[in-house]
């Protein structure tokens, strides 16, 4: 079996594949102390609720967007699954497709296992809408090379911004608010959230599909997509587990059969 690890700056998410089969996931609030032992405790727990143990696991492949998480997670693979981890993004990992712009090394681990899983699950010209700690647009084209994307600030770094930077607003939850026009300080803080943040989703994707010049799928993925893919027509697919099978992908181009 393969651990499949994706740290984030938010989370990290741990899964198990069996084949192509995802086996089990689950979430973890990404704590830059937690050191290698605590993660495998944490995991190893979880892996024998699904009657899973360390045992099972061959190999591992890990998207890290933290530097300061890397010592650890790889740490836990070499000494609780005795396997050397692959990392994505390193010298010599094969991703099976081209990284196209001015610095590829600069490329979030994350988003260029979203590039490989859209191209192999979708095919033809992309947008990939992850919502993270960071919102980004990541452009595939139809060879299934990384060309490049947008970043925009996450809709929680903005809903804390406004608390911390406005006296009199609130902390509020992202929410879909039934009106457009709040007719109170957290109905408008709720609007101007999610309805701005749809209309931020549809401006890109019309301004990026006409400067990239052909039509293209729109996959949304991460923590809030399914909240935001039943509210546009913008986004065609909500993928939750777009990132994981893109890592599934670079181990299997990197162990051929």
């Amino acid at each position: 079996m393969l651990l499949a690890i994706d740290s984030g700056n938010t989370n990290v998410i741990f899964a198990i594949f069996e084949g192509e089969t995802l086996r089990a996931r689950w979430r973890s609030s990404n704590d830059l102390h937690r050191t290698a032992d605590e993660y495998a405790v944490w995991l190893t727990q979880l892996m024998t609720l699904e009657d899973l143990a360390l045992g099972d696991i061959k190999a591992a492949v890990v998207a890290n967007v933290v530097p300061a998480s890397q010592h650890y997670l790889s740490a836990m693979c070499h000494r609780y699954f005795n396997c050397e981890p692959l990392i994505v993004g390193a010298d010599g990992v094969d991703l099976g497709i081209e990284v196209l712009t001015e610095h590829s090394a600069e490329v979030g681990a994350d988003r260029l296992a979203n590039a490989v899983a859209v191209h192999d699950r979708y095919k033809g010209p992309a947008i990939v809408l992850d919502f993270g700690t960071a919102t980004t647009f990541d452009v595939v084209d139809g060879k299934g090379n990384y060309i490049g994307g947008v970043i925009a600030p996450g809709i929680h770094l903005s809903l804390e911004a406004l608390y911390m930077e406005a006296a009199q607003l609130p902390r509020i939850a992202v929410e879909k608010p039934g009106k457009i026009i709040g007719t109170s300080t957290i109905s408008a803080m709720q609007s101007g959230i999610f309805w701005g943040y749809v209309s931020m989703i549809e401006g890109m994707v019309v301004r990026i599909t006409e400067e990239f010049g052909e039509p293209m799928t729109v996959v949304a993925t991460g923590g809030l997509a399914a909240l935001f893919a039943d509210s546009t027509s913008s986004i065609q697919h909500h993928d939750p587990t777009l990132t994981l099978h893109g890592l599934l992908k670079i181990h299997q181009i990197n162990n051929p059969l």
